[in-house]
């Protein structure tokens, strides 16, 4: 491998430890989708998922005031609670200094991306979110192509890590070879469409620095 690519949400930071239990408890209720399973929506631009629960099942609230919780809940969820996992500032810094090319490829907006970045000081190739691409967004593969563009790696060349089914599919859809990480002891997220899973920062790090 030649390059590595992180999704941010769940593998740099914790912040699904976050947002998941806000959606669960605050926002799928109140939107009249209480029963849904949240992995159904997990790794989506925020945006998207709007779009596609108004298509799957209707939405009892205005998109503006669903895409409104998102904002502000992203504003306590970057600003205040996220901590980066264990290892993942060494890891980046690991993987540069073997010369691999390091990005981050992201459904989250831009300045959600930004804020992460400088309060934790991660240094980065690139940064690629699904809100500057043309077309949709993760499980689509157009993130991961864009970011190989930038880069100037082929995607066989790249390594993709991801911690959500959509994100699995978007990076195996774009060829590269995924990494599916599992962090949390209670997470059943299915990835069995990973080329390998990691369960622990220390197994995500051996793995990715045996291949660079």
């Amino acid at each position: 491998m030649d390059a590595v690519c992180f999704d941010m949400d769940g593998v740099l930071v914790d912040s699904e430890d976050y947002w998941i239990p806000y959606e669960k408890a605050e926002l799928l209720p109140e939107a009249g989708l209480g029963d849904l399973d949240v992995a159904e929506i997990t790794g989506m631009n925020y945006r998207e998922i709007y779009d596609y629960l108004a298509a799957e099942y209707g939405v009892a609230m205005h998109k503006e005031e669903f895409l409104g919780w998102y904002e502000d809940t992203a504003e306590r969820i970057y600003g205040e609670d996220v901590a980066l996992l264990p290892g993942a500032e060494s890891l980046l810094a690991a993987l540069r200094s073997e010369g691999a090319d390091v990005a981050i490829v992201s459904s989250s907006p831009p300045d959600w991306i930004a804020h992460v970045r400088e309060r934790f000081g991660l240094d980065v190739d690139a940064v690629v979110s699904a809100d500057v691409i043309d077309g949709p967004g993760k499980p689509e593969p157009a993130v991961y192509e864009r970011a190989a563009a930038e880069i100037g790696v082929d995607p066989e060349r790249i390594a993709a890590v991801e911690d959500s089914g959509h994100g699995i599919e978007a990076a195996a859809r774009a060829g590269m070879h995924v990494v599916g990480f599992k962090h949390g002891g209670d997470d059943d997220t299915d990835r069995s469409d990973a080329d390998y899973v990691a369960d622990a920062p220390a197994d995500l790090r051996e793995h990715l620095l045996a291949r660079v």
